[in-house]
C-alpha cells in the first residue's frame, strides 16, 4: 500500500486560510463590499460635486509695497532737540516726529510781527492824511498835485503793510519748521538723525511708510499680458492661505526692453492683511473661465504633500482619494485637477468620515 505524501507548507498554509474564510462567512464567500465594510458611510454629512465653470488663473510672484512711503526732511536749519519715536514705532497721523531748536526762526518772527504793526500804523496815518487833502482838493483849496502825492503815499503805505504781512507768514511758517509731523499715519522703518545733531535745509529726517495702502508689484511674461488687459481681475494669496481682490490693476503701455516683462502694479483694498513691504506673495491673475470641479476647503485632509478626501459611494461604502487640486477660488472652495469625476459624493466633515472609514476597515 502507497503512502501519503506530506502537503507542501504553502499549500498547507493555504488550505488553512480558506478554511477559515468558509467557516467564518457560513460556507459562502464574502462579497467585495461586505469585505469593505459597506453601509459605514450613512449619516455623514456629504456634498455632490459638479463642475462649474470657474475663472482660470495664472500666478505669478510679485513684491509687496507701500504706496505711502517718504523720507521727511528738515525744511530749516537747527540743532535736534527731541525725536518723540524710532524704528518700528507706530505713529497717528499730525503727531510729532521731530522738533529742532527755534530761537533764530521766533526772533525772526517776532521781528516780522513788529514790521507789520508799524506797516499798519504807517498805512493808518497815510489813510488819514488821503482823506484830508481829498476834502481839500474837492474845494479847490490845494493843487492837484498834492493830491496826487497823497493817493500814491497811500497806495505806497498799503503796499508795505502787505509787504509785512507776507514777510511774517514766511517766519511763522519757518518757526512751524521746526517741529516735524508725520504727513500720514505709519510705521517709522528708519531714523537719520540724532539729538544733538545740527542739521541744514533738505537733511532727511525720518523715512516711514503706511500699512493701510499697499500693492503688489509682479514681473509678468509679454505672452501672458492680453488676458490681463482683457480681463483686468486678479487677486493676491496671502502666506496663511487666503487671498483678497485686487481693487486696481496697472499695466503699463510698454515693456522692459531688457527683460521683455510688463511691470504690472496691483493695488490691495485699504486696510491689515497680514503682509508688509518687502514680503513675497503670489498673484492670480484671470485669464478665462473653465470646467472645474469644486469642493469645499473644509473637506480636505491634507497629509504633509497629500491632499485627499473621503468619497462616499454605492451602499455608502467610505473610499479615502488622493486628489490633485488647484489654488482655492476667491469664494474658498477648491478646484479638482484629478481624483473625482462629475457627480461623485464628498464628505464635509473629514474628521467624522475618519472616525466611519477606521470602523469601515476594522477586521
Amino acid at each position: 500500500m502507497r503512502s501519503r505524501r506530506p502537503l507542501p507548507p504553502v499549500r498547507l498554509w493555504a488550505c488553512g486560510l480558506a478554511a477559515t474564510l468558509v467557516a467564518c462567512s457560513g460556507g459562502e464567500g464574502p462579497s467585495a463590499d461586505e469585505s469593505a465594510g459597506a453601509g459605514a458611510g450613512a449619516g455623514l454629512a456629504a456634498v455632490t460635486v459638479r463642475l462649474a465653470q470657474v475663472p482660470r488663473e495664472t500666478a505669478f510672484d510679485g513684491v509687496v509695497e507701500a504706496v505711502n512711503q517718504a523720507t521727511v526732511a528738515a525744511q530749516t536749519s537747527g540743532r535736534v532737540v527731541e525725536l518723540p519715536v524710532d524704528v518700528g514705532d507706530y505713529v497717528e497721523k499730525g503727531a510729532v516726529i521731530a522738533r529742532f531748536t527755534g530761537s533764530e526762526q521766533r526772533a525772526r518772527t517776532e521781528a516780522s510781527d513788529a514790521a507789520v504793526t508799524e506797516a499798519r500804523a504807517r498805512l493808518d496815518e497815510a489813510q488819514l492824511e488821503f482823506e484830508r487833502i481829498k476834502d481839500v482838493y474837492e474845494r479847490k483849496l490845494v493843487a492837484k498835485a498834492r493830491f496826487d502825492k497823497a493817493a500814491a503815499d497811500l497806495d505806497s503805505a498799503r503796499a508795505r503793510a502787505e509787504a509785512a504781512e507776507a514777510a511774517r507768514a514766511e517766519a511763522r511758517e519757518g518757526l512751524g519748521y521746526t517741529v516735524i509731523r508725520a504727513p500720514y499715519s505709519g510705521i517709522v522703518v528708519a531714523r537719520h538723525v540724532r539729538v544733538g545733531e545740527a542739521v541744514m535745509v533738505g537733511r532727511p529726517i525720518m523715512t516711514g511708510l503706511s500699512l493701510e495702502h499697499l500693492r503688489v508689484i509682479a514681473e509678468i511674461p509679454q505672452r501672458h499680458v492680453e488676458p490681463l488687459r482683457k480681463h483686468r481681475r486678479a487677486r493676491v494669496i496671502l502666506p496663511d492661505g487666503g487671498s483678497v481682490d485686487a481693487v486696481e490693476l496697472r499695466i503699463p503701455p510698454s515693456a522692459d526692453p531688457v527683460t521683455h516683462t510688463f511691470r504690472v502694479l496691483v493695488t490691495l483694498p485699504p486696510g491689515e492683511h497680514a503682509v508688509f513691504p518687502g514680503t513675497l506673495v503670489k498673484v492670480a491673475f484671470v485669464s478665462g473661465t473653465e470646467p472645474r470641479l469644486l469642493v469645499p476647503a473644509s473637506a480636505l485632509v491634507r497629509r504633509g504633500e497629500v491632499t485627499a478626501v473621503y468619497v462616499v459611494g454605492a451602499r455608502d461604502r467610505i473610499d479615502f482619494r488622493y486628489l490633485r487640486v488647484g489654488s482655492p477660488t476667491a469664494e474658498g472652495s477648491v478646484p479638482v485637477l484629478a481624483g473625482l469625476v462629475d457627480g461623485e459624493r464628498v464628505a464635509t466633515d473629514p474628521i467624522a468620515a475618519a472616525v466611519a472609514y477606521q470602523k469601515q476597515t476594522a477586521p
